[in-house]
């Protein structure tokens, strides 16, 4: 994958808790079926248009907080996922949560990455807002732009460079 633009192309999304390759065992499938995609990645698909690239031993769970039986948050443990989320008015914007941050859209494709002590965001297109999890003041992230979130230490955005933007992407089989 070269470019931003080509990684405009991919989007991260949080899911249900994935054990190993990514394989969810969700109560409820909340409207979404997964499929075996490149490089051991797991693609999701919902009834909602979210669509979800879960990394190999990704783990995560997928939420339904209102219960109306579509996804509307994703809560992410560790490795990457790749979200689409069409923009529709209105309404609360999709969630991602991990330990240290809360990613939250109303449409756009990013990505979000766990590793020991932090959280990276990574937005291909669209607008993604992002805080800790503690709360506090957060960033608004533009395509191309990412942010790493630490248990302490301020927010800086900045201009992902093309070796770790594809570097992620090819974790992600993009």
């Amino acid at each position: 994958m070269r470019g931003i633009a080509g990684a405009g192309f991919f989007a991260l999304a949080w899911l249900f808790q994935v054990i190993g390759s990514a394989n969810a065992q969700p109560a409820a499938n909340a409207g979404c079926t997964a499929s075996p995609a490149a490089a051991g990645t797991q693609v999701w698909r919902c009834d909602n248009g979210i669509t979800i690239v879960a990394e190999s031993g990704a783990r995560f769970e997928l939420k339904d907080a209102n219960r109306d039986g579509h996804i509307d948050s994703v809560e992410l443990s560790s490795k990457a996922l790749l979200v689409e989320v069409p923009k529709k008015p209105g309404g609360n914007p999709f969630r991602v949560l991990t330990p240290q941050a809360i990613a939250a859209v109303r449409g756009t494709k990013w990505a979000v990455d766990v590793a020991e002590a932090k959280t990276s965001v990574f937005v291909a297109n669209g607008r993604v807002g992002v805080t800790r999890r503690s709360r506090g003041r957060g960033v608004v992230l533009g395509p191309g732009e990412g942010v790493d979130v630490e248990a302490t230490g301020p927010l800086t955005v900045k201009t992902w460079g093309q070796p770790r933007v594809d570097a992620l992407m090819a974790r992600l089989g993009q």
